[in-house]
């Protein structure tokens, strides 16, 4: 992003901050725009910055904007202007079956070409590059075979469906944006503005950073808490790793370890109510639910990934002889409570409201007005009005990325729909699976991460919401649990190799290999790639069911992924073998698999590997202590 100083740095200031009052504005008052003006005005701010701001490329002309760039955004307000000169003809036409003039022809496929371009801009080539393929594959229809083949698509009904429609840029991952992901991006930017991230850090090293393994647990909680700022596991990784990483190392983890646990904490960010990212309001739009019922859902799973984490380090601090920060150089938590602790109020402020059913966009809302006034509490944190300036600025420079990624979303479930790939492929992919649900869920596991190593967490689950979740309904899936496995893995892909982006910014801040890095990841994060397979068969991992169920499924589950997170480590009671590790792994599965059967055998096995660890010492175990 370019650094802008002077006049060209105050404009394109003013802009973002009007983007961002505009939007709060729309949330308050009947006077506003509709909701589909108001998608053409959210574009329309979008792509100005998004040419003012991003370089055509990396390296260039990083504090001036080129003339040309300058051109691409008036070209991008020429294109959005079109749509309100002509709104009632635009609201009122019949897609696809009323005519394109040449006019219309030329603003649809420049705006199209805009958002390709400002999309591979902002977050890079591969949803851009996507996006192509699924435009091409709309015209070669009549060429393909199987399952692929369709009619074909003109180039006018390709251009009404993607810019003329409610279902293609201007579709449902656009309003998430332009509706939801604003308003709370601005939330988490004034929470940074005020310090909570600072004191988030310093809260989580009072409580835990003594502990055997201190640095790594304190990762854990930080980045928990910080994924209620950020929302992206880089960006919780650049802003949180910086302090923890070191802090690890310092204390004797590994470089491979302390990249890795930050990485696996800041992916479950993402997962971690009360706020989700952007994928989690897309979800909930698909769907037709509130949010407060997807993070509902989504909050025992994330209890078990942090917990299983949680586990993880300990285990290994203890295997390694590992120590916690030394008590002098820790923070006191009354200290911080007193100083910073009504930080946390905001936050609390903003799930009362969410569980008491007021809407997202009016929590954020009275969450951010609060968090103004609490943060006066302590004058250290007080946010004056330079201040709510820069976070209503911040909050719109963070949205641009997500809104060009939910428009270029928009353009493949356009063509999806439009061609009724959706249809066939869910056909198909019953056929293929011959009507087996857990061929379906690897498929859409491998999908997940496989789209995820190329664009962020929100567009990646999107595919698989358009293409693969239908399939998994289908086949008798509950939707909550379809639409929340295929999320779990949209966001797992930043901690899986190869490309597992989460992990290369630990790894560069580290100063670790990227493979090992990778490796120690998967095994911290194990929690995430199973738990998602076990609340597809019994929904009461997702808070659905009678309360003895669920509470049953929390207790044993609980012990199971501390039980798996002893068999990846190799450590409980004392070094496990290979035999201990595996009795820990099998009871771990048959424990998160919330059924009474699998609890009653894999408490079973827990006790005799317990007992083993006891009451039997391995010769391995005793010749290595002897050696030391």
């Amino acid at each position: 992003m370019r650094k802008l100083a002077g006049y060209a740095g105050l404009v394109v200031g003013v802009v973002a901050v009007v983007m961002s009052v505009y939007h709060v504005y729309a949330r308050l008052t009947v006077y506003a725009a509709d909701q589909q003006a108001l998608l053409y005005i959210t574009l329309a701010f979008s792509l100005v910055l998004s040419f003012l701001l991003w370089p055509r490329r990396k390296g260039a002309s990083p504090d001036r904007i080129p003339w040309g760039d300058l051109a691409l955004a008036g070209l991008s307000l020429a294109c959005i202007g079109y749509m309100f000169v002509n709104y009632d003809y635009v609201v009122n036409r019949f897609p696809t079956a009323d005519a394109l003039s040449p006019m219309d022809m030329a603003v649809g496929i420049t705006g199209t070409l805009l958002v390709l371009e400002a999309t591979r801009r902002t977050i890079g080539a591969a949803l851009p590059i996507v996006a192509i393929v699924f435009l091409v594959y709309g015209f070669a229809g009549p060429w393909l075979y199987g399952w692929t083949y369709h009619r074909g698509l003109t180039l006018e009904l390709a251009v009404d469906q993607t810019w003329f429609t409610t279902e293609g840029i201007f579709g449902v991952p656009m309003s998430v944006a332009a509706t939801y992901v604003i308003l709370f991006i601005i939330f988490g930017t004034f929470l940074e503005r005020s310090g909570a991230g600072q004191f988030f850090m310093n809260f989580a090293n009072a409580i835990a950073g003594g502990a055997r393994g201190g640095p790594g647990k304190v990762a854990v909680v930080s980045s928990s808490l910080f994924g209620t700022i950020s929302g992206s596991a880089v960006a919780n990784v650049m802003v949180d790793g910086w302090l923890t990483i070191p802090m690890m190392k310092k204390t004797g983890f590994k470089p491979e370890a302390a990249a890795a646990i930050e990485a696996v904490a800041s992916t479950g960010g993402q997962i971690m109510p009360p706020i989700m990212g952007a994928a989690a309001f897309v979800m909930a739009e698909f769907q037709g639910v509130s949010y407060t019922q997807v993070m509902v859902a989504a909050a025992i799973p994330a209890f078990f990934y942090y917990g299983a984490l949680f586990a993880a380090i300990h285990f290994n601090a203890v295997r390694s002889g590992l120590k916690g920060i030394p008590r002098e150089e820790l923070p006191i938590l009354g200290y911080i409570m007193v100083r910073q602790g009504h930080l946390f109020l905001p936050v609390i402020v903003l799930l009362t409201l969410l569980l008491y059913g007021f809407t997202p966009t009016y929590g954020a809302i009275i969450a951010t007005a609060a968090l103004v006034g609490i943060s006066w509490l302590r004058p250290a944190t007080g946010l004056g009005w330079r201040a709510c300036l820069e976070g209503l600025r911040d909050g719109a420079l963070h949205t641009v990325p997500v809104a060009m990624a939910c428009a270029s979303a928009g353009i493949v479930i356009g063509i999806v729909l439009q061609t009724g790939l959706a249809l066939r492929f869910t056909a198909f992919l019953i056929d293929f699976t011959y009507g087996s649900v857990l061929p379906a869920l690897l498929i859409t596991m491998v999908a997940g991460i496989i789209l995820g190593m190329g664009m962020p967490t929100t567009p990646a689950y999107i595919m698989q919401a358009a293409l693969l979740v239908p399939a998994i309904i289908k086949l008798g899936v509950d939707p909550m649990a379809a639409h929340m496995f295929a999320f779990y893995f949209a966001c797992l892909s930043a901690v899986t190799p190869p490309v597992a982006l989460a992990v290369y910014a630990a790894a560069s801040i580290a100063g670790a290999g990227l493979w090992g890095s990778g490796v120690q990841a998967l095994k911290f994060a194990a929690a995430g790639f199973i738990v998602p397979f076990f609340f597809i068969y019994n929904p009461a991992l997702l808070f659905q069911g009678p309360w003895p169920d669920i509470l049953g499924a929390v207790a044993t589950g609980t012990v199971g992924v501390i039980a798996l997170a002893a068999s990846l480590e190799g450590y409980f009671l004392r070094r496990a073998t290979w035999f201990e590790r595996g009795l820990f792994l099998a009871a771990a599965l048959l424990l998160i698999d919330p059924n009474a059967v699998t609890d009653v055998i894999g408490i079973g096995l827990l006790v005799v590997v317990l007992l083993l660890q006891k009451l039997w010492v391995p010769q391995s175990t005793l010749a290595r202590e002897a050696g030391a």
